[in-house]
């Protein structure tokens, strides 16, 4: 919505610039200040922006009381980079931990290892399989992207997925570190364990 709100006023030469979620909408209403049109249409879209910013907070509230209330999710939270919608979307994929095996599995499980084509002297490796649950998938992949990019403190996880990004580029090292992460939590989950940011060693995927 916010975008879209930018593209429009882009169209009028007019730049929103720079602005925090909180004075997003003053600053809006600034420029848009003495021109009928502008303002209806921006007055709408505003209008819409609020409700959806009430409607997620009352949904992110609602997880932070499942998390809150739930012992694995706490535990999984311990993890840099994983957070309340991370923890519940795994936990609630899995349902069973026991049904997998071996924790190295979990990255294959949810389509994060790599596709291998063999067919004669061919052994062709390729990109992810893309199987199992999209949506866990997804929210490892920003897990993974959050540690490398936003979290400032160390671990040898985000070490690990750094020197992985030095190899083979930050992408790559993305899917790496959510597979790993997949690995990472299904053992914690199992054990009963949490992440020990000082001496945790890093499991091999």
């Amino acid at each position: 919505m916010e975008l879209s709100i930018r593209g429009i006023l882009r169209g009028f030469g007019l730049k929103v610039g720079p602005v925090t979620r909180k004075n997003f909408e003053a600053r809006i209403r600034e420029l848009i200040a003495g021109q009928p049109t502008l303002e209806s249409i921006a007055r709408a879209m505003l209008s819409a922006r609020s409700a959806l910013k009430a409607e997620y907070g009352r949904l992110h509230k609602a997880v932070l009381t499942i998390v809150r209330d739930d012992a694995v999710c706490r535990r999984l939270m311990t993890v840099p980079g994983v957070g309340p919608l991370v923890a519940v979307t795994y936990k609630s994929a899995i349902d069973d931990p026991h049904r997998i095996a071996k924790s190295k599995a979990a990255g294959a499980l949810f389509g994060l290892t790599p596709k291998k084509y063999q067919s004669g002297e061919k052994d062709v490796t390729g990109g992810v399989t893309l199987a199992g649950d999209e949506m866990v998938r997804t929210v490892l992949y920003e897990a993974a992207n959050v540690l490398l990019s936003r979290i400032t403190r160390f671990s040898k996880l985000k070490r690990w997925g750094i020197d992985v990004a030095k190899r083979r580029g930050s992408k790559r090292a993305k899917v790496a570190l959510a597979r790993k992460l997949a690995v990472i939590l299904h053992r914690i989950w199992v054990d009963g364990t949490t992440y020990r940011w000082a001496e945790a060693a890093t499991i091999a995927t």
